[in-house]
C-alpha cells in the first residue's frame, strides 16, 4: 500500500465541472437582483420627487409660498427640480427645502448631473406623453429607454 499525496486528474475535472455548473447557474440570478435592486431605487426615488412636488403644490394653495415667488410658475409647481433642494421662502419667513438632494436615476449614466438625468413634464403640457422642457415641474420620468423586468418601459413608470 503505498501513501497517495494530491489529486488525480479526473478528481480535479469533476470539482472544475461541478463548479462550472454552480456559476452558470448563479450568473444570471446574481445580474437579476443587480436588475431589481436598481427598479426598487428608481421606484423610491420617482415616489421622493413625486411627493416633494406634491409638498411643493400644497404649500402654494395654503398660501404658504408667494404666489409672487420666482420658485413657483403660476400654477404653483417648482419651476425646476434645483428648486426643491435650494426651498423657497416662506411667506412668514423662513426658507423650506422639500429635498436634501435630487436623486439619482440608477438606469441613467452615472457621468450625468442628477438634474439632467430626469425628463420633466409641466402642468400646462397637453398630453401625457409629453415630456421635454418645460416652464414649471409637474411630474417626472427615467431618461432611460431599458425595458424592466416586469416587461414595461422605465419611462412609462
Amino acid at each position: 500500500m503505498t501513501n497517495r499525496y494530491g489529486f488525480t486528474l479526473i478528481e480535479m475535472l469533476v470539482t472544475l465541472f461541478i463548479l462550472s455548473l454552480l456559476s452558470s447557474v448563479a450568473l444570471p440570478y446574481a445580474e437579476v437582483m443587480i436588475t431589481r435592486d436598481k427598479e426598487v431605487e428608481l421606484s423610491r426615488a420617482l415616489r421622493d420627487v413625486r411627493g416633494a412636488i406634491d409638498r411643493f403644490h400644497e404649500d402654494w394653495e395654503k398660501g404658504k409660498i408667494s404666489t409672487l415667488s420666482s420658485a413657483a410658475s403660476g400654477d404653483g409647481y417648482p419651476k425646476s427640480l434645483s428648486t426643491l433642494v435650494q426651498g423657497v421662502e416662506l411667506s412668514g419667513g423662513g426658507i423650506k427645502r422639500y429635498l436634501r438632494r435630487i436623486p439619482k436615476d440608477p438606469f441613467a449614466d452615472p457621468l450625468i448631473s442628477s438634474d439632467l438625468q430626469w425628463v420633466t413634464r409641466g402642468y400646462q403640457d397637453k398630453e401625457e406623453s409629453s415630456f421635454g422642457f418645460s416652464a414649471d415641474v409637474y411630474d417626472i420620468r427615467s431618461l432611460s429607454n431599458k425595458t424592466a423586468l416586469n416587461g414595461t418601459s422605465y419611462k412609462d413608470w
